[in-house]
């Protein structure tokens, strides 16, 4: 999951909103760290599921990295709180657990599903693509 992530990195820009779904272990942590291994942020980069949201600020010229756990959050009002939409446009926001709760942040959307395949280590990543951004993007 990491090295996926380093890859995706690449493809990834300010402005671009990444909601992350899946079962407790999938991955989904892990794909950020290698996000934040690809983009050149500051980490270290830990499930942020008590502080709800951290910032890594780039360590060359790309952008910051808001790293966001929905894991607790109870709706939509409290996902207004953090704020979100006030750093989008700069940032690569990645939010794991925000399926149904953060798809109003933005019409283009990467939507990435990770499954665990029964008694492996092996992961099934899917893709979905939103928006003109991503038109193209699916799978």
């Amino acid at each position: 999951m990491r090295a996926y992530g380093t890859r995706l990195a690449a493809r990834l820009r300010p402005g671009d909103l990444v909601v992350l779904s899946g079962p407790l272990g999938a991955g989904k942590t892990t794909l950020v760290q290698g996000i934040a291994e690809g983009l050149k942020v500051r980490g270290p980069i830990t499930s942020p599921t008590f502080v709800i949201a951290r910032v890594h600020p780039s360590l060359r010229q790309g952008p910051p990295l808001v790293h966001v756990d929905a894991y607790r959050l109870g709706g939509d009002l409290e996902v207004d709180d953090l704020d979100l939409d006030a750093s989008l446009e700069e940032s690569v926001t990645v939010v794991e657990w925000g399926e149904g709760l953060v798809e109003g942040l933005s019409e283009d959307r990467l939507e990435i599903h990770i499954d665990r395949e029964t008694g492996d280590d092996a992961r099934v990543v899917t893709l979905r693509g939103v928006g003109a951004r991503w038109s193209g993007d699916s799978g």
